[in-house]
């Protein structure tokens, strides 16, 4: 069965950090490149950042130099870290293989705000 579990969301003030994880299972965790999405509310979800063995990492423009995502594959865990956070950050943040599967864990709540 596959599975996401992302966690490390919260409450932060605009300029601060957060990393996010998620623990994906279920699936040959080597053979996928990776991604993080997000959801704001009112909005679609939109792909932030992906990575892709031998092509390396993407990130959407308007996290471009803030967002860091990275992977432990003995851990079968994918990283986001996110550094000068923004309001308009503001989201469900998930993981998902970069082709996304059908399985979407519950995500983790991201709130920028003063």
């Amino acid at each position: 069965q596959v599975q996401f579990v992302e966690s490390g969301g919260g409450p932060v003030q605009p300029g601060g950090s957060l990393r996010l994880s998620c623990v994906a299972s279920g699936f040959n965790f080597r053979s996928y490149g990776m991604a993080w999405y997000r959801r704001a509310p009112g909005k679609q979800r939109e792909l932030v950042a992906r990575i892709i063995a031998f092509q390396g990492t993407h990130y959407a423009d308007s996290v471009q130099g803030r967002f860091t995502i990275s992977r432990n594959y003995d851990r079968r865990t994918v990283y986001l870290e996110m550094n000068d956070l923004k309001p308009e950050d503001t989201a469900i943040y998930y993981c998902n293989t970069y082709q996304p599967k059908p399985d979407w864990g519950q995500g983790t709540q991201v709130t920028v705000s003063s």
